[in-house]
């Protein structure tokens, strides 16, 4: 399966990618294509992130969730997104 990763990365900025890189990899090792928007270079504004976020939710068969991913609104958009299209939603258990 296809798996967008969704959570919130401005509230940690220092931390994000570790995060991020971590499920990446817990995902990968149970056979998934991780799509990961924590590779996009930091600098933009957020409505510039959010058209590229959300074509690479459109390559993805489904969207992971973060613990909080309901403060960010920008994962917020996203998984209303996903569940318009009709993409699984998956809630991570992570801190």
């Amino acid at each position: 399966m296809r798996i967008y990763i969704s959570g919130s990365m401005a509230s940690c900025m220092n931390t994000y990618r570790r995060k991020f890189e971590n499920v990446q990899t817990m995902l990968e090792a149970d056979g998934h294509i991780v799509i990961n928007p924590a590779v996009l270079p930091v600098g933009l504004d957020s409505d510039k992130y959010m058209p590229i976020c959300l074509s690479m939710i459109d390559g993805a068969d489904a969207i992971y969730l973060f613990n909080g991913w309901e403060n960010s609104k920008g994962a917020l958009l996203e998984k209303a997104y996903a569940e318009y299209q009709g993409k699984e939603c998956l809630y991570g258990t992570d801190g």
